[in-house]
């Protein structure tokens, strides 16, 4: 039962939230909620490893629904200055911050696997894969620009 937890979890963090907070990042609440990226990334990191460290106990033992529950809703904190309008990183940073996000978020689902989890944590590895999708989506997207730019200043110097 953990497994379909943490799929759904993952699919969540990685799917489900980014899409919300895109749809509707103009909105008010969000620029009321946004915080710098030097606060939501680690603390979302330190979040998300103890929720998934739950994990790791007796199979009689089910880990608790709150931290799926917590992890889901500090995903927005974490996707604000990516997706959000107050506190936005640049393109640059955005890539840096979600190509260093994707494997840092799987340390606690590869120590899931090391202590004999290998189902849980292949889950949320997979489950987590369309952060490192959106790192080359928003990466592609900011070399594309780059290049409008230097071949509009070309044409127009």
């Amino acid at each position: 039962m953990h497994v379909w937890r943490m799929a759904a979890t993952g699919l969540a963090v990685s799917v489900l939230v980014p899409g919300l907070v895109h749809a509707t990042r103009r909105s008010a609440l969000w620029r009321r909620l946004a915080l710098p990226w030097g606060i939501c990334f680690p603390g979302f990191v330190l979040l998300h490893g103890a929720a998934v460290l739950t994990h790791i106990r007796p199979a009689a033992v089910p880990a608790p629904v709150w931290a799926e529950v917590a992890v889901v809703g500090a995903a927005v904190w974490f996707w604000l200055p990516v997706l959000g309008v107050r506190h936005r990183l640049t393109d640059p940073g955005r890539c840096a911050y979600l190509f260093l996000a994707g494997p840092v978020l799987d340390l606690p689902a590869v120590l899931l696997i090391a202590t004999g989890d290998s189902a849980g944590g292949l889950v949320m590895i997979v489950a987590m894969l369309p952060i490192g999708l959106l790192a080359t989506v928003v990466t592609w997207r900011w070399i594309t620009a780059e290049e409008r730019q230097a071949r509009a200043r070309a044409a127009h110097p």
